[in-house]
């Protein structure tokens, strides 16, 4: 039985989560992928043996250790056990190329690059890099080790995301800001130990490690989902009795228009969830149309507050277009550029508050002044991350994405969020993809241009008489390209 045995405490090692969990589950199946399963006693005596070896190849509590492997039992073990060995963990997407794991490897400082040699070996060129090679294949099946304790405050991990400019950045993320996420998002989910958790998400996104994080939490299963093909997709969610469904809305527009996702609901599906990016009206009202049976979760957050807000599945047909309140013990406030609060309805940017904020950007001074931020209101209340995103909030509290505060488009003397225009366009029932952009107009200051795929039987004549329809003449796209 392991230290950490009495129940997760938030603030201690991650690590925990696992070890915990495998006292406590033993044999159950932690992952599966169609014929081939790991149980959580093994998957903990994996994390045990990869901590044993980073130990040995000197890796010192704070070090930073770089995960490039593909997503599954090695890629979850390796996270859990670089944590309990003190170690500060880095996972990578197993698709990047050298150029962009040099640049992670050099900036994070990393001591160790666990990789394995078919990933190496996709690589047009050999890595260039002074830090220490360890082939997972070449590491003990299971060996027995303790977590290291790890106060809340110290550093956990590193998420490195690509930011509007410039190269991407570390998110420093604390153990107590992980169990904080976790557990909060996992409670509001009502995440259960027998519910099988789809996995289509990279480890390397916190959106995608929330499932095998909330798994491990709960003792529940998280199946492999690989297929690039969304027929397939959903044929191996329904062969694996999923649950628990999480996507990005590129990803739920995908399955939407999957002749396996419209033929029948997926009958185990109790939960949806989007995050990663703001899902249009029409997509919400259409995933309700095909899953009628399953809860639809819509979520906001970003890599430096892991989650912030949610719409509880009640509120999703009566309010499609919005991104929710505050989840538990988080506060959010919308304020003008002169830090005052705004009023209900005046779109102003959204600052987050609570356990769940970061700790900064890694090695980069600069930038983390810039976005975290003393509590404008109360300076006891800690470090506020000042997200760049343009809400408003409604009269009952509830929030509503308009944009981003660089991606702003100023046209006829008027501010316009794309996401907005981008609704109607999906809202048309002609379009079953579309982006907006903008393009200097000395009459307009920008115009909105908006590149559309048409649906089977879509017109653009039908679109254009929509737009004109729907929305004010300074929302309207100068320019539809198909």
């Amino acid at each position: 039985m392991s230290k950490g045995s009495a129940g997760p405490v938030p603030g201690r090692n991650v690590a925990f989560m696992l070890w915990d969990t495998a006292a406590r589950s033993g044999d159950r199946v932690a992952m599966v992928e169609r014929d081939w399963s790991i149980g959580y006693r093994e998957l903990c005596g994996r994390a045990g043996a990869i901590a044993r070896e980073v130990v040995a190849r000197g890796v010192e509590p704070g070090d930073r250790v770089v995960v490039l492997l593909e997503r599954g039992a090695d890629a979850a073990a390796a996270y859990f056990g670089i944590l309990a060995a003190g170690g500060v963990v880095v996972m990578l997407n197993e698709t990047l190329r050298p150029r962009q794991i040099e640049y992670v490897l050099e900036h994070s400082g990393a001591k160790l690059l666990l990789t394995s040699q078919a990933l190496l070996s996709r690589q047009h060129r050999p890595l260039e890099t002074g830090a220490a090679v360890v082939l997972a294949e070449e590491i003990a099946r299971e060996a027995a080790f303790e977590p290291l304790e790890r106060g809340g405050s110290e550093l956990a991990q590193l998420t490195y995301t690509s930011g509007s400019t410039g190269l991407p950045k570390g998110v420093m993320a604390s153990h107590a800001n992980v169990w904080a996420a976790i557990e909060t998002v996992a409670g509001y989910l009502g995440i259960r130990p027998d519910d099988r958790i789809a996995s289509l998400l990279p480890f390397s996104s916190v959106y995608g490690a929330n499932q095998l994080l909330c798994a491990v939490l709960r003792g529940a299963v998280l199946v492999l989902e690989r297929s690039p093909v969304p027929n397939q997709i959903v044929s191996g969610l329904r062969e694996a009795g999923v649950t628990v469904l999480a996507g990005v809305p590129p990803l739920w527009m995908q399955l939407l228009n999957a002749p396996a996702f419209q033929e029948a609901p997926i009958a185990s599906l109790r939960i949806l969830q989007n995050a990663g990016g703001h899902l249009a009206p029409a997509a919400v009202r259409r995933l309700r149309e095909l899953q009628p049976q399953a809860d639809l979760y819509l979520q906001y957050g970003m890599t430096e507050v892991f989650r912030t807000t949610y719409l509880p599945p009640e509120e999703t047909d009566r309010r499609p277009d919005s991104m929710g309140k505050p989840m538990p013990g988080v506060e959010v406030l919308v304020l003008r550029e002169d830090l005052t609060p705004c009023e209900p309805g005046e779109v102003g940017e959204l600052v987050h508050c609570g356990p769940t904020v970061t700790l900064g950007y890694w090695n980069d001074p600069e930038r983390t002044a810039r976005t975290y931020r003393p509590h404008p209101f109360d300076p006891s209340a800690g470090t506020v991350v000042f997200s760049g995103d343009m809400v408003r909030r409604d009269e009952e509290g509830f929030l509503y994405f308009v944009g981003r505060r660089d991606r702003m488009i100023k046209t006829l003397g008027y501010r316009v969020g794309p996401d907005e225009v981008l609704d109607v366009l999906y809202a048309s029932g002609e379009i079953s993809e579309g982006v907006i952009t903008t393009e200097p107009d000395p009459q307009r200051g920008e115009a909105i241009v908006a590149y559309v795929v048409l649906k089977e039987g879509g017109a653009l004549d039908r679109l254009q008489k929509f737009c004109r329809a729907e929305m004010p003449r300074y929302m309207q796209p100068t320019r539809i390209e198909v």
